[in-house]
């Protein structure tokens, strides 16, 4: 149907293709190059470039529904004039076009429902044709021209048809576009089944409706001997040999009636036995079977059943290391939640490799701290009060152990036992600690603030001494009773060295001194002789800690 707003004019209608080919021979060579275009794009390129060709025009522009079918965008355009990004479809122009459904043409610039076709102020005619079949709208083909009058009869049947059958390639392009992404998602799709099938720890076999082997994962090649020659072949002949015939009639029975049969148990003979395991023989394995068949699109019948095999030996196996795992977190968890910061037993329990139980040699630092003057205090005082002036300052005294990621040892009597590296080792970081630990405690103590050391006990001060050596650590002591501790000659040393501290001072050896980095002001002590030692140990006294 021509648009009564086509106004075409004789003379423009006889230069139509004055080239001296007609409309047929033009529609015959663009719908061949149209029939090589194989994909979405190309078909576009091909429709918009010929039809402003042969057409003569000097602006062509295709319009595409989204696929929400609520608006038409550009998708392919030819000319150097403006081109709107995309097409109202309330306008009056559109609205027409679609209303129609038909070719519609406007000859001259003027005002009416078509004036929505000329796209750039510079046209002076405008055609728009649908890209449409039944049931199928792709969008809409909109060629301008300079000069008035330019669309003739010959041009509105050319493109008519040209975008006829443009639309059907572009509908299969659409279409085959479409089948290839589902492919694809269908084969990832049978690709991950495949893989989470190959993965599972269960035997698992399906067959055809027909009793056949239709697929099983790795697992069931290992433990029935099964491979890409077993396809196709009858589930039950290729387990005979390895069933017994109370659970291959219950396969039968599920083949043949489509039921589900759960919790069927037997054990499939194995032939290790017969040759060395290391060759590659099969253990006997004790199963659980499962079996379900596979629904089609008909309910009343099944197209084939899965048979799953749970190995019960692995379960009881998996079992058992699960709960030894189980019991090291919570061995590790009751020695240590007392004596070390929850962030160091968390740190353990996440990881109890870490924890060597039954004694481990390592290198460590081991820190004593002793209050002076405890004994002439305790003198005359009752075993209550004494009781609570020391659990007062343990109080305190434990919390910046821990705070530095210290280990209590033990209390012994008046004294603090705690080490650095034992249970996890880092040996400059440990000393550090250690060392900064003890500065922080004389710290608290010379505060006149303290909550702790008051009244008669006020005048108590404590010294702390600290090396770095070789020890072991682990459970010591029997089997009622156990207690993850430190031994060794470096425990001996540190606590002579916490003998030789005065109140208030903090002692250290060449060792840990070593390990501090220079973060630490030290003063110089003269050599002290120590029980069990031929030679004088040089030692420091920490002042406190270099601020950077």
């Amino acid at each position: 149907m021509m648009s009564q707003a086509m106004g075409a004019r004789r003379g423009a209608r006889a230069a139509e293709f004055d080239d001296g080919r007609n409309a047929f021979d033009e529609l015959s060579r663009a719908s061949e190059l149209l029939s090589t275009a194989v994909d979405f794009s190309r078909i576009q390129a091909v429709l918009v470039e010929q039809a402003c060709d042969i057409s003569r025009s000097d602006l062509a522009a295709l319009y595409l529904y989204s696929n929400d079918g609520e608006s038409l965008r550009l998708s392919y355009r030819r000319g150097p004039w403006r081109t709107p990004a995309s097409l109202d479809r309330a306008s009056e122009t559109i609205t027409f076009v679609e209303e129609c459904g038909e070719a519609a043409v406007l000859n001259g610039r003027r005002d009416c429902a078509l004036s929505g076709l000329l796209l750039d102020p510079a046209m002076g005619s405008g055609m728009a044709v649908p890209l449409s079949l039944p049931r199928y709208r792709a969008g809409l083909l909109v060629l301008n021209a300079r000069g008035g009058d330019h669309y003739g009869r010959s041009r509105l049947n050319f493109l008519s048809s040209f975008c006829a059958l443009a639309a059907g390639m572009l509908r299969g392009a659409k279409l085959f576009k479409e089948l290839k992404e589902r492919a694809a998602e269908i084969e990832a799709l049978e690709r991950y089944q495949e893989s989470v099938f190959s993965s599972m720890t269960n035997l698992l076999v399906t067959s055809e409706r027909d009793g056949t082997l239709r697929f099983y994962n790795d697992e069931a090649a290992d433990a029935f001997g099964l491979d890409e020659g077993s396809i196709g072949k009858p589930v039950l002949e290729l387990l005979s040999g390895r069933l017994d015939d109370s659970v291959l009639d219950a396969v039968g029975r599920s083949l043949r009636d489509g039921t589900t049969v759960l919790g069927v148990e037997g054990i499939a003979k194995g032939d290790i036995a017969k040759g060395d395991p290391a060759a590659g023989g099969r253990e006997d394995l004790d199963f659980s079977l499962n079996m379900s068949p596979v629904r089609g699109r008909r309910s009343d019948r099944h197209d084939g059943i899965v048979l799953t095999f749970t190995d019960q030996t692995r379960e009881r196996r998996l079992k058992e290391r699960v709960d030894v795992v189980v019991e090291e977190r919570r061995a590790i968890k009751d020695m240590f939640s007392r004596y070390l910061s929850e962030d160091v037993v968390h740190s353990l329990m996440e990881s109890p490799e870490q924890v060597k139980l039954g004694g481990a040699g390592k290198r460590a630092t081991v820190f004593f701290a002793d209050i002076r003057g405890y004994t002439s205090f305790s003198e005359g005082k009752t075993p209550e009060y004494i009781i609570e002036i020391l659990n007062e300052y343990f109080s305190e005294a434990v919390e910046v152990v821990l705070e530095y990621r210290g280990f209590i040892d033990k209390f012994i009597g008046d004294c603090i036992m705690a080490a650095w590296g034992v249970p996890m080792t880092s040996e400059e970081d440990d000393a550090r600690n250690a060392v900064a630990c003890a500065i922080d405690i004389q710290g608290l103590i010379n505060n006149p603030k303290r909550t702790f050391f008051r009244g008669e006990a006020e005048h108590l001060r404590v010294g702390i001494g600290v090396h770095t050596g070789y020890l072991v650590a682990g459970n010591l002591g029997s089997a009622r009773r156990m207690n993850y501790s430190v031994i060794g000659d470096t425990v001996n040393i540190a606590a002579r060295l916490e003998g030789v501290a005065k109140a208030g001072e903090v002692i250290i050896t060449e060792s840990t001194k070593e390990l501090l980095g220079g973060q630490f002001r030290l003063e110089s002590r003269e050599a002290v002789k120590v029980k069990g030692k031929a030679e004088p140990i040089k030692i420091y006294s920490a002042i406190e800690r270099i601020k950077r």
